[in-house]
C-alpha cells in the first residue's frame, strides 16, 4: 500500500504522524505533479482547478521516492527538503478548497483519505514550522 513518509531536520523523535492512510495523497501527490507532462488523470484535473483557484501546489510537489535507487534518486531525496511554514500554509489551502468547491475540484468520494490526508500533513508542518524544523515529504509504493 502507498503511503507517505515525513522526516525532520533535525530529527523529532516526538514527531506527530499520520492517523490515517496516505495512499490517497500519494496518488494525488504524483497526479498533481505529472499535470505538467499533460496528464489528464482526474487527480490531475484536480490539481490544474486547484491552481485555477489561486492555489500554490509548488510545497506539495516537493517530494522525492524514499527507496532510492541510483544516485539521481539520492539527489532527489536531498532536494525534497523545505521549509515547513510554506507546506502548511499550501496544505491549509488545498483543503480549504476542497471543503468550500469541492464540485469544482474533484468528487470526494472517490478518494474518501485525500483531504483529510492534506489536513494531517498541514497539522504536522505547522507542528514542524512551530519548531524551525525543515521537512521532507517522501513515498514508498
Amino acid at each position: 500500500m502507498p503511503r507517505v513518509i515525513l522526516d525532520f531536520e533535525p530529527p523529532q523523535p516526538d514527531a506527530p504522524g499520520f492517523t490515517s492512510d496516505t495512499a490517497d495523497l500519494v496518488y494525488f501527490l504524483s497526479w498533481a505533479y505529472a499535470t505538467r507532462y499533460g496528464a489528464s488523470h482526474e487527480l490531475s484535473m484536480a490539481a490544474r482547478a486547484l491552481r485555477e483557484l489561486g492555489v500554490d501546489l509548488q510545497p506539495l510537489l516537493t517530494f522525492a521516492d524514499r527507496n532510492a535507487e541510483d544516485p539521481a534518486d539520492e539527489e532527489a531525496l536531498d532536494l525534497a527538503w523545505q521549509d515547513a511554514v510554506e507546506l502548511a500554509r499550501c496544505c491549509d489551502a488545498v483543503a480549504d478548497a476542497l471543503a468550500r468547491n469541492s464540485d469544482k475540484v474533484l468528487d470526494s468520494e472517490e478518494y474518501p483519505g485525500l483531504r483529510k490526508g492534506i489536513e494531517e500533513l498541514g497539522q504536522i508542518a505547522a507542528w514542524a514550522a512551530a519548531r524551525s524544523v525543515r521537512i521532507r515529504v517522501t513515498y514508498e509504493i
